[in-house]
Parts: C-alpha cells; sequence; structure tokens
C-alpha cells in the first residue's frame, strides 16, 4: 500500500510539471507569435520554411529551458518560477538578435521566405536556451 501512495505522488508530481511545463510553451508561442511583424501561422500555412524553422527553433528553446527548470527543480513552484524566468530570457534573447543585426531586417527576411534566415534565427533559439537552461539549473 506504501508504495502505491508513493507512486501516486510522484504520478501528481509528474503530472504538474507536464501541465505546467506545456502551458509555459504555449503562452510563450503566443508572445512570440505576437512580437514578429509576420502572421507566423499564416507564413507557415502557405508553406514558408523560414518561418517554421524560426518558430520552430524557439519552441524547442522554450522546451530545452524548461527541460532543465524541471531537472534542476525541487518542485514544481520552483519549476514554474525557472520556466517562466527562461522563458522570458529567451523572448528578449530574441529581440536583442533582432537589434543587434538591423541591417539583415530579420522579420522582413524570414517573411520573404529567406531560408537562411530562418535557420539562422532557429539556431540563435536553440543556442541561448542552452546557455540560459545552464545559467538556471
Amino acid at each position: 500500500m506504501e508504495v502505491f501512495v508513493i507512486l501516486l505522488a510522484q504520478l501528481e508530481s509528474s503530472l504538474t510539471c507536464f501541465l505546467t511545463s506545456l502551458i509555459i510553451i504555449l503562452l510563450t508561442i503566443f508572445v512570440f507569435t505576437r512580437v514578429t511583424k509576420y502572421n507566423d501561422w499564416k507564413e507557415i500555412a502557405e508553406g514558408n520554411v523560414a518561418a517554421a524553422l524560426a518558430l520552430g527553433g524557439k519552441v524547442f528553446g522554450v522546451a530545452n529551458i524548461i527541460r532543465f527548470s524541471v531537472l534542476s527543480s525541487t518542485g514544481a513552484t520552483e519549476t514554474i518560477f525557472w520556466g517562466f524566468a527562461g522563458a522570458i530570457l529567451l523572448i528578449l534573447v530574441y529581440l536583442l538578435f533582432e537589434w543587434l543585426t538591423p541591417k539583415l531586417n530579420i522579420n522582413q527576411e524570414i517573411a520573404s521566405g529567406n531560408t537562411a534566415v530562418g535557420l539562422l534565427s532557429m539556431i540563435f533559439s536553440v543556442a541561448a536556451s542552452y546557455v540560459i537552461g545552464a545559467s538556471i539549473s
């Protein structure tokens, strides 16, 4: 019976981490799609690979940060705090990336389907997520 109680507690903890992580990821995607100057979903639906790469990198990035948060936290509250903190940092890094590349005009290039810029944006998001994740663990 004691084993069952322990397993039930672990299941509850796992579900809590999963659901809060999913909410953080969805909220971050919502913010990212509002920050870009093009319509991410429309571009992706029309086959814009650059837009898919850029948004995919952001999704992977925030999920990676959440992974670090879950692995290094002692409970749901800590996971939520570090998950949100990391997601906010990733959004700020993306804005910094845009600001540091004024000649490239990231949004315009991605909206026009420049796959190289979309790939660069994806790699930037992924790389930043590893740095942010390592910083919070």
